[in-house]
């Protein structure tokens, strides 16, 4: 099917439907989404109890966002080698792991990006 075809076939909102059935589809079947999810309510909930700069904001935005779209890129992942083969095989285990790895820096990542803007507001409480 040429591009032109499929523009023709899925007008825009039908894009933004099958996107957002991807995304509900993670946070009903991938329990480390679930994780990022209520992690992301509570960095929210807390960035507003301490009025976080803008800057800041643009950081937690950048990590929150990062952490979905890298979760949802490890997950398609995760589903296309178990499409492909239901076998135990040595280059679909290193896809998964090199996916999972991805997942694990960028968590790292923003994990220290938490620590950086939120410990100082948790020490000027004491």
């Amino acid at each position: 099917m040429s591009m032109d075809s499929q523009d023709k076939s899925f007008p825009l909102m039908s894009s933004f439907s099958f996107a957002f059935s991807g995304i509900l589809l993670a946070l009903r079947k991938e329990r480390n989404m679930r994780i990022h999810f209520i992690s992301s309510i509570i960095v929210l909930l807390v960035s507003f109890y301490f009025s976080i700069t803008k800057i800041e904001w643009v950081f937690i935005l950048f990590a929150i966002g990062g952490m979905f779209a890298l979760e949802l890129l490890n997950t398609a992942i995760e589903r296309v080698v178990d499409l492909v083969t239901a076998e135990y095989h040595p280059l679909a285990k290193q896809a998964k792991d090199l996916a999972a790895g991805a997942v694990l820096i960028y968590a790292a990542l923003s994990v220290v990006i938490g620590i950086v803007i939120f410990l100082p507001y948790v020490l000027n409480l004491f």
